[in-house]
């Protein structure tokens, strides 16, 4: 009886092994596609008038603001500044969405590395482990 048990065990710890490996060799795989994606993300946002162009890479970092000639005519730098600090927030915003939502296609459902991305909460990353350590596993 023992036998059986111990072969059962065996037999799901090897099929859980299996997953979790093949989850691994996915995420191994995709990873230099993933890569090249995340280097090639640029998002382009622009303002209510369309004055202000900004384009944000992968991380949210600013890589191009544009301003339309357009814009000078009116002289009010501290609206200008508003409209530029607006479209730019909106497509750093934008495009760490977009690098969410193309990290989480690699991952496995549910992974803290995603839940860190959304949230940039440290906790996230070390949740599982914080509550293996606390119960002594």
């Amino acid at each position: 009886m023992a036998e059986s048990a111990d072969r059962d065990a065996n037999h799901a710890l090897r099929a859980r092994f299996d997953e979790v490996y093949g989850q691994y060799q996915r995420l191994r795989s995709g990873l230099d596609e993933l890569r090249g994606k995340l280097a090639e993300l640029r998002v382009t946002e622009r303002s209510d008038d369309g004055q202000v162009t900004a384009v944000a890479g992968a991380r949210g970092e600013l890589i191009a603001v544009e301003v339309a000639p357009s814009v000078f005519h009116d002289r009010d730098a501290k609206a200008l500044s508003r409209k530029i600090t607006a479209t730019v927030l909106r497509a750093s915003a934008t495009a760490v969405a977009a690098t969410q939502e193309l990290v989480a296609g690699y991952l496995p459902p549910g992974a803290p590395s995603v839940e860190f991305l959304r949230t940039n909460d440290f906790g996230a990353l070390l949740g599982r482990a914080d509550a293996v350590l606390s119960r002594g596993e």
